[in-house]
C-alpha cells in the first residue's frame, strides 16, 4: 500500500491499530499540526467520529461514553492550549478511574522553548494524572519504529483498561506537510518504495491487534477468603457498602452475598446497585435512606456494626462516611486498583482484589447469618423515611430541590441513563431518590466532583446508548458548560435537561460561611441570568415550570419525545435548604417513636 508522506503512514497505522484494539469511536477538535490524525480516524470505515470545537467539552464527552461503555473514546487535538483544555476531564478520569486516550498534536521537538508559534511545553503535561504517558518519535518509515508504533497502541489502551483504568498520553510530534499531500520518495517525509524491507509485520500488522494483552482478575488466597469469612460469620451485626463505581460490583454477586450474610446493604446512587431488579429480589435490604438517619439522634441508641464489606468509591453521603468513620468495628475496603480509597482512615483491612469475585467466594464460604433484629432495624429507619417523603410529594405543595431528585427517579422510563451533576443534585440525588426496580443507569463525575463539563460528560454517555438520557444539573453547572451544549447538533444526542435553578451556589448556604458578611457576594455569587435563549442559540426546547405538577407532565412530555428538552424549575436555595432539614427532622422523628 503507498503512502503520500510519512505522516499519513504514522497516522493511518496508529488508528489501524487503535481501532484492532476495539476502538469504534473518536472525539476530535479542528486543528492544523493535528491533521495526519484527524484525516487517519474520519477516513476509517469503522470509527464513529464526534467533531467538537471546544477541547474542554470534547473531553468531558469522551469521558461520559468510557463511562458508560467501559472502554475509551481516543481524544483528538492540536498542540498548544488545545492539549491544557484536556486536563479537567483527565483530572476526573484519573480520580475516578475512567479510560481515556489522549493523542495530543505536537511541533517539532527542536521548536520547544524557542518562541515558535503555538508551542508549548507539552512534556509530560498532565504530570502524574495519567497512568502511561509516551512523547512519541518523529514519523518514520522504518520497520522497527513501525512496529514500535504498533506496540505502543496496544499498550496504550491495556494501561487504559486494566486493573487501574484510567488516562494515557500519547504525544504525538508532526513535521511539515500536514495534509495527504504527496512528497517523493526520497525526500524527507516521503515514503520510499519498499520501505518496510520485507518485513510483513511493520508493513501490514496482524490479524487483529499486534499485540494482544491478557488482563487478570485480582484475586484473593484461598486463606485470605477464608479469613474475612470468619469475620463476617462472627459478626451479628454487619453491612454492606456500595460506593461510586461504574463498573464495580454487579447485582448478582451483590444479591449472593447480601442473601448468604443477611447483611443491610447501603447502596449509594451511583454504585449502579440502588436500581435495578435485584432491589426486590435481594433477601437483605437495599437501603438509600441513609443519608437522612445514620448519625442522627434517631438511631444514637443503635449498636455499632460490628463488620463492614464496603466496595467501591467514598460513599457521596458525608453522615454515611461519618458513620463509619465514629463505627468501632472491622472494616473491609475491596478495591481492585489497591487505590486506599478510604479518607477517614479507619478502614483495617484493604482487600486487592476483584469485587466480583471476591463476593461470590465470600457467599460460598459463609453460612451464618447475621441478627434479623439488626436488618430489621434498618428496614424499619427505611420505611420512616420514605413514608416521610412521599408523604410530603403526595400532600404539600411546598417542592424542594430534592423533591425533583425524588420525582425523577420515580418517573424516569425503564431503562434510562441518568446523569446528576455534583454540588447538591447529587446529594438530593443520595437522600431523596428511592430503590427501585427499574434499570436506571446513574452516572455523575465524583472522582474530583467539580461542576465543569458536566452537560458534555452526561451527553457523551448518551451517545453510547439508545437508552433515554436524563440530565440533572444545576445553573452555575449549566452555565459552564454551555458550550457542551453544541453537541447536541453536531454529535447527534437527545437529552431530556432538567435545570434546577437556584440563582448561585446553593451548597454554600449550608455551610458555615453562609453566616460570613462576605457570602452573598462572594460565595453564592448571584447571576441573573435568563437561560432561555440557549433554546434558539442551540436549538433545544426551552420550558420553565412552576411547580410539581407543571414538572411532572413536562418531563413525561420530554422523556417520550424526539429531540432536546430543557426544563427550569427555579427555587429559592435558602427556602429549598430549610425543606430539606424539616423533611429530614420529619423522618428521624418517626423513625425514634418505631
Amino acid at each position: 500500500m503507498g503512502y503520500p508522506n510519512v505522516n499519513t503512514l504514522w497516522a493511518e497505522t496508529l488508528v489501524e491499530e487503535l481501532v484492532a484494539g476495539g476502538v469504534d469511536a473518536v472525539c476530535l477538535s479542528p486543528g492544523s499540526r493535528s491533521t495526519p490524525l484527524t484525516v487517519a480516524f474520519a477516513e476509517h470505515p469503522e470509527v464513529r467520529t464526534f467533531s467538537h470545537l471546544d477541547e474542554r467539552s470534547s473531553a468531558f464527552f469522551a469521558l461520559g461514553r468510557a463511562r458508560r461503555t467501559g472502554k475509551p473514546t481516543p481524544l483528538v487535538c492540536t498542540s498548544g492550549t488545545a492539549a491544557a483544555n484536556f486536563h479537567p476531564a483527565v483530572i476526573e478520569a484519573t480520580q475516578s478511574g475512567v479510560p481515556m486516550l489522549l493523542l495530543t498534536a505536537d511541533r517539532p521537538p527542536e521548536l520547544t522553548d524557542s518562541g515558535a508559534n503555538q508551542t508549548v511545553d507539552q512534556e509530560k503535561l498532565y504530570g502524574d494524572a495519567v497512568r502511561w504517558y509516551r512523547d512519541m518519535p518523529e514519523p518514520e518509515a522504518e520497520p522497527r519504529t513501525v512496529r514500535m508504533l504498533r506496540t505502543t497502541a496496544a499498550r496504550s489502551l491495556a494501561a487504559a483498561t486494566g486493573s487501574d483504568p484510567g488516562p494515557v498520553h500519547l504525544n504525538c510530534r508532526f513535521r511539515k506537510p500536514l495534509e495527504p499531500t504527496p512528497v517523493p520518495d526520497e525526500a524527507p517525509g516521503g515514503v520510499p518504495d519498499g520501505w518496510a524491507d520485507g518485513d510483513r509485520l511493520a508493513a501490514e500488522g496482524r490479524d487483529g491487534p499486534f499485540v494482544r494483552t491478557g488482563q487478570g482478575t485480582p484475586e484473593l488466597p484461598s486463606d485470605e477468603v477464608a479469613r474475612v469469612a470468619r469475620a463476617v460469620e462472627s459478626a451479628d451485626r454487619g453491612l454492606l457498602v456500595a460506593g461510586p463505581d461504574d463498573d464495580g460490583l454487579a447485582p448478582d454477586e451483590l444479591e449472593a452475598l447480601a442473601s448468604a450474610t443477611g447483611f443491610p446493604v447501603l447502596a449509594d446512587p451511583l454504585s449502579d446497585l440502588r436500581f435495578g431488579p435485584h432491589v426486590d429480589r435481594l433477601d437483605a435490604l437495599v437501603c438509600g435512606g441513609y443519608d437522612a438517619y445514620l448519625g442522627a439522634d434517631a438511631v444514637a441508641s443503635w449498636a455499632d456494626p460490628d463488620v463492614v464489606l464496603r466496595f467501591g468509591a467514598s460513599p457521596t453521603s458525608k453522615p454515611l462516611r461519618q458513620y463509619l468513620r465514629d463505627a468501632d468495628c472491622r472494616q473491609f475496603v475491596v478495591d481492585p486498583a489497591g487505590g486506599w480509597t478510604e479518607a477517614e482512615f479507619t478502614a483495617s483491612d484493604l482487600l486487592v482484589a476483584n469485587p466480583n469475585v471476591t463476593a461470590s467466594a465470600l457467599a460460598e464460604r459463609v453460612t451464618e447469618r447475621g441478627d434479623e433484629a439488626w436488618r430489621e432495624r434498618f428496614a424499619a429507619a427505611e420505611r420512616a423515611h420514605w413514608t416521610a417523603i412521599e408523604d410530603a410529594l403526595a400532600s404539600d405543595d411546598r417542592y424542594w430541590e430534592g423533591g425533583v431528585l425524588a420525582d425523577v427517579t420515580r418517573f424516569a422510563p425503564d431503562p434510562t441513563t441518568l446523569f446528576v451533576s455534583n454540588s447538591m443534585p447529587v446529594r438530593d440525588l443520595d437522600r431523596f431518590g428511592r430503590p427501585r426496580t427499574a434499570n436506571l443507569t446513574v452516572l455523575g463525575n465524583r472522582g474530583a466532583s467539580g461542576i465543569d463539563g458536566i452537560t458534555s460528560t452526561a451527553l457523551g454517555a448518551g451517545s453510547a446508548t439508545g437508552d433515554p438520557l436524563v440530565l440533572v444539573t444545576g445553573d452555575l453547572a449549566y452555565y459552564h458548560d454551555m458550550n457542551g451544549l453544541l453537541a447536541l447538533g453536531r454529535c447527534d444526542v437527545d437529552a431530556t435537561i432538567v435545570l434546577v435553578n437556584n440563582d448561585g451556589g446553593g451548597i454554600f448556604g449550608i455551610l458555615p460561611i453562609a453566616e460570613h458578611d462576605t457570602f452573598e457576594s462572594q460565595f453564592r455569587t448571584p447571576h441573573g441570568l435568563d437561560f432561555g435563549p440557549t433554546g434558539d442559540l442551540y436549538g433545544l426546547e426551552f420550558c420553565r415550570v412552576e411547580n410539581r405538577a407543571a414538572f411532572g407532565d413536562a418531563f413525561e412530555k420530554s422523556v417520550d419525545s424526539e429531540g432536546t428538552q430543557v426544563i427550569e424549575i427555579q427555587f429559592d436555595a435558602r427556602a429549598s435548604h430549610d425543606r430539606r432539614e424539616e423533611l429530614t427532622e420529619r423522618s428521624r422523628r418517626a423513625i425514634a417513636t418505631r
